[in-house]
């Protein structure tokens, strides 16, 4: 049975392999794609999605969403993806323009068009924040809601405290994980350590030798040189591919659990923050999965705190061969 998508990104190089892995999963239709301003300009990340849907064959309109956070200057990672998002390798412009309308109206659109539609989230939650606000409606419409985004008690990306895509408009985000949508949370901590895709894995890549398998090496170099200095990683961090793996296979999310998660909008040193609810048993091994609440609200997200990183990267190796 084919599953109805639609996914909302602002896409660079992580972004761009995600969007590969959904356009070429055998069950999955992609009824559209929306972007929004974040890795790079609005802009930009309409060319980056636009072009990445021609690489895959695929005929799936993209919609150019939100050019700004809901009340933030917008803040660019060109110095992590390049300044074009794709490493800057001079990839032509798609031959296609932009599907006709905002993306805000297709999210809306599209949902109501198909219930029990999976909804997955790549970057700043602009889009799906003002699709909400204006029509709450297709919150009981959406089966998932896949949000890459935040860091379960763990340390951010962006600053010690938060991930990129919640920094980036925290207030967009607040609304969303307080909508009522379906939220799983994948966050930056699940693409590290043994999750990148290491030096055996990119010989493994290479060696497929397909269009697709080179353009996803040669578009995350920049990315992969960034995440070196920033974490001393040898190895291309893929925090996008990897939610995309989980909504595709959610059994590839090994260890989930409903939380109370906030998301911090009056503080600069914490701004971001996605803040689980979580008191877990501490140095019990049998009891690692029990956690206590420690404020009385009840969950809104589902934290994912493990994935299989064997089968995440077999997902990828999947759609590039």
């Amino acid at each position: 049975m084919t599953r109805a998508f639609i996914i909302d990104t602002d896409t660079a190089s992580d972004d761009a392999v995600a969007l590969i892995m959904a356009l070429r999963w055998p069950d999955v239709d992609v009824k559209a794609i929306t972007t929004v301003s974040g890795n790079v300009p609005l802009e930009q990340a309409t060319r980056n999605a636009l072009y990445t849907v021609e690489l895959c064959g695929a005929d799936v309109p993209v919609y150019a969403g939100a050019a700004r956070p809901l009340v933030r200057e917008p803040s660019h990672a060109d110095w992590y993806h390049g300044k074009d998002g794709l490493g800057d390798r001079g990839y032509p412009p798609p031959q296609r323009p932009p599907a006709a309308g905002h993306a805000v109206d297709a999210l809306i659109d599209t949902i109501n068009a198909h219930p029990g539609i999976v909804l997955v989230t790549l970057g700043p939650l602009t889009n799906v924040a003002l699709a909400v606000s204006r029509a709450p409606e297709i919150v009981s419409k959406v089966s998932r809601c896949i949000v890459m985004g935040g860091a379960a008690c763990t340390v951010g990306n962006v600053t010690p405290a938060a991930e990129y895509n919640i920094w980036c408009d925290p207030e967009a985000a607040r609304i969303v994980f307080h909508s009522g949508l379906p939220v799983e949370m994948v966050g930056w901590e699940l693409c590290r350590f043994d999750a990148n895709l290491l030096a055996v894995d990119i010989s493994y890549v290479r060696g497929l030798d397909t269009p697709l398998a080179q353009f996803t090496l040669d578009c995350n170099e920049t990315a992969m040189q960034a995440n070196f200095v920033q974490t001393g990683a040898l190895g291309i961090a893929l925090p996008d591919p990897v939610a995309m793996a989980v909504a595709l296979d959610p059994t590839i999310c090994t260890r989930r659990s409903q939380h109370w998660v906030e998301v911090e909008t009056q503080s600069e040193l914490t701004r971001g923050m996605t803040v689980v609810d979580q008191l877990g048993v501490a140095n019990d091994e049998r009891n690692r999965d029990l956690w206590r609440p420690v404020v009385s609200q009840a969950p809104n997200v589902s934290v994912c705190w493990e994935i299989d990183t064997a089968r995440w990267k077999l997902a990828l190796y999947q759609v590039l061969r």
